[in-house]
This record gives C-alpha cells, structure tokens and sequence, in this order.
C-alpha cells in the first residue's frame, strides 16, 4: 500500500496545479532561508505589479478609459510604498473602485516589507526558517525567535484597531459638516488609513486645505502620523510598559526623544521662516499660525499632507523641509527617510568622539560597532538615491533645483509632499521617481536588516593602521 507522501507525489505528477504550488512554495523555502531581504523585495515587487493592473483597469477610471501605465505604476508605487505622490488627482481621476485599491494598497504596504515577506512564507510553506524569523526578530525587535510570530499578529492588530479609533474620531465632523452618512465614512476610513500609515493620499480634490483651521480634523490627522511614524518596537513596548520610561527598550527611547525633538525643532523653526510670509501664514491669526507650523513638522517627517502651497514657501524654509524629510520617522514604522536612530547613532558616535570616548554610550548601554556601521551605510545610500534621481531630474525636467531636490527627497522618504512637479513630469521622469518611492522604502530596510546578520566570524586580523581624517 502506498505511503501518503506517495500519493502526494502521485497526485503532484498529475495536477499542474499542485506541481505549481509545489513549485512556489519549494522557492519561497529556498529564498526565504537564503536570503530573506531578497524574498522580501521580490513580494513588495509583486505586490506592486498587482496593484498597478488593478489600477489599469477601465472600472478603475472615472472616464472608463485604461489609465496609462506610467501613470498607474506610479500610484501603484506610491500607495505601497506609502508616500503620497500623485501624478493624477486620486479624488477626480479614480473612481471608487480606483480609491479602494489605492486604500488596501496603502494598508499593505504599511505593514512593512519585512512583515509582508514573513507572512507571505508562513502562507505559503506554513513555517518561518530560522533565518527568516530572524530578519523579522531585527525588524521589529523581538526578544526570542519564539516571538515573532505573535508580533506579526500585533503589527496587524494594531494597525487595524488604531485605524478604526481614527476613523470613529473623523466620521462625525465629516457628517456635521454636510456630507452624507455613507460618503463621510468613507473620507474618514480613507483618511485613518492614509494617516496612520503616513501615505498622504487624500480623497478631495483640494486636500486638508479647507479644514486647516478645524482641529477635530487636524488633530486626528497628526496625532494618527506621529504614531505612525514611531514604529510598530515603539508601539509594542508602550503598549507593554505605558509611560513607564525606565522599562523602555534603547530603541524606544531614542525613537521618542527623538521624534519629539525633531517635532518641536520643525515646528518652532518653520514658525520663524514663514511667520511674515503672506503666501502661507503671514496673514492668519496666532493660534492658526502655531497650528499650521506644529501640523507642518508634522507632515515634513513623513505624513504628506499640505495647508499652504510648497511653491509659496521661502527658501530657507523649503531646506528645512527638506532636511526633515530626509530624517524621516522610526526604523519598521510607516514613516520613511533615512530614520530618526540612523541620526541619534551618528550624533552620538560625533559625541563619542569629540569626548575622546572609546566607546558610544547612551542611557546606560554601549552601542555596538556594528551598528554604527550600518548607520553609515544607511545614510550613505540615501544620499547617493537622492543624488542620482535628482542628476536624472534635473536633466529630464529642466526645472530649478530647489523643485527638483524636494521633489526628489519627498519621494525617498516616501513623504508625499510636493512642489507638483511629479504631475508635470514626463513618462521617464515618473518612473525614476517610482524606482526612488521602492528604493526609499524597502532599501533602507532592508540593507539594514540584511547588513545585522551578515557578521562572519574572522580568524585573523590585519595590523591596524589610522588613515588621516578631516
């Protein structure tokens, strides 16, 4: 009598079906225990390509027509990729078939490369490999491997739940303000999802200009991006240990302190610059103009959303903007840029060595060489994306460069905000643009979390010897 693996087999020899999905899921094995930042740019891939067909689709459309590939590719990217860039009007150009793909598109991305790689190997071969659970532990800061797939669990759970507090808090000053039921849930579910993920995508054709001075909006908004923008480690420790400081993990509080600071230092210095300015705020009372500079350092870390014209702001300002952009929001969280524990361990390895110290200490731990290391290489590589795309920009557009390296930069932190240059641009402008939105947000990643396992162990070292710098 045959064994059942031999009437699998059996079956297999005779069903594509199953030769298939024996196929895929043998190949989903052998890359996601190889190397599992590479299965997890190939499912952010996919994913893509997925949601840019659904895009091109004539239903899609609110003229009925194929939307051009560039143009579906690039909101494909944009909403994965959580950034908020548009080269079409996403209330006027989609239908609401087109804007519900954008909104799940948003939520799966949001998730995070790394979370969407691990699910789609327990999917598929029912397990995680040790290496893969091993990418996910660095990813969101596990303490044992047996964790992992509880906080894949989490992160889900958690986005879902923070999502629909949002949306309950937005849907009644929608309905107070004269939409019908059904349509003010939808703004407010499509708003909660787009803030929380820090993608910038709104459903009005004029954005959150005309409520920028209504708080029941504004507030929600910034309160569901800043959190966001923490990081799901983040969530998870304040959710275990409240406002209990001592019990955070490093992570957690350089991610707060951080955050905070680069949230008060925005906000105060975009104050400053545009104060007077009378094509932004110059004209508006005090309290709107502290409420639109708080919502301004809010929305450069990553969110997207505007009240005022970027083409209207003064130099100075557009350079702050810029370096905030760059900074972005927390490592595995729905922000981008190059994250705000990238800059802390820099700043305190320049500390370290200005003091003479040996050693990067901070709240009583010393962090590891390795991981400066990969703050180097981190911020390395962002720079040079943003170099080249800004090369190929200025050569494809013709624009100024103020326009061009804001563009550029908004696109590699995934921010969303823009000069309206992505709309102007031609067909190879929008993909250089789209290669920088996946670059920006699975490299970083996933470079990260690819350099922390590669430690080899070294049986001999050579003589050291300092080469002069500065």
């Amino acid at each position: 009598m045959a064994t059942k693996q031999e009437q699998l087999l059996h079956i297999s020899d005779k069903s594509p079906v199953l030769r298939f999905v024996t196929t895929v899921r043998d190949f989903v094995d052998r890359v996601a225990n190889s190397s599992p930042a590479r299965l997890a740019l190939i499912v952010f891939a996919l994913v893509i390509l997925l949601f840019t067909s659904l895009l091109s689709l004539p239903i899609a459309a609110a003229n009925g027509q194929v939307t051009p590939f560039h143009d579906a590719l690039f909101t494909a990217v944009s909403a994965v990729c959580v950034t908020g860039l548009t080269t079409v009007s996403t209330a006027l150009h989609w239908t609401f078939f087109g804007q519900l793909v954008i909104l799940i598109g948003i939520f799966v991305g949001g998730l995070g490369i790394l979370t969407l790689a691990s699910l789609m190997s327990l999917m598929v071969s029912k397990r995680l490999g040790v290496r893969g659970k091993l990418i996910a532990q660095e990813a969101m800061n596990a303490g044992r491997l047996g964790e992992v797939g509880t906080l894949l669990r989490i992160v889900i759970s958690t986005s879902v739940a923070a999502e629909v507090v949002l949306a309950l808090v937005l849907a009644p000053r929608f309905i107070i303000l004269g939409e019908p039921v059904p349509l003010a849930i939808w703004h407010a579910v499509f708003y909660s999802i787009s803030s929380f993920n820090n993608a910038g995508f709104t459903p009005h054709s004029d954005g959150v200009v005309p409520y920028e001075t209504d708080l029941w909006i504004l507030v929600p908004l910034m309160v569901g991006g800043f959190v966001g923008s923490l990081g799901f480690p983040v969530m998870m420790v304040l959710l275990a240990t409240g406002f209990n400081v001592k019990r955070w993990t490093l992570h957690a509080k350089l991610t707060v302190q951080v955050s905070l600071m680069l949230l008060g230092a925005g906000a105060v210095l975009w104050a400053a610059m545009e104060w007077t300015n009378p094509q932004t705020i110059g004209y508006m009372s005090v309290g709107d103009k502290i409420t639109h500079s708080i919502f301004a350092s809010v929305m450069t870390r990553s969110l997207g959303f505007n009240l005022v014209d970027m083409n209207a702001m003064n130099s100075p300002t557009m350079l702050l903007t810029d370096a905030l952009m760059f900074a972005g929001g927390g490592s595995a969280s729905t922000a981008g840029g190059i994250k705000v524990t990238t800059l802390a361990v820099m700043f305190l390895a320049i500390v370290a060595e200005a003091r003479g110290d040996s050693d990067v200490k901070i709240y009583g731990r010393t962090i590891p060489q390795g991981t400066m290391r990969v703050a180097i290489s981190v911020i390395m590589m962002g720079a040079t994306f943003v170099l080249v795309a800004t090369g190929l920009l200025l050569g494809i557009s013709g624009a100024s460069l103020d326009r061009v390296l804001f563009e550029t930069i908004s696109a590699f932190a995934t921010v969303g905000l823009s000069t309206g240059l992505s709309a102007e641009l031609p067909p190879s402008g929008v993909y250089v643009l789209s290669v920088l939105m996946f670059a920006g947000r699975v490299g970083s990643i996933t470079l990260a979390a690819a350099l922390a396992l590669r430690q080899r162990r070294q049986l001999y070292h050579y003589p050291e010897e300092r080469p002069i710098i500065g």
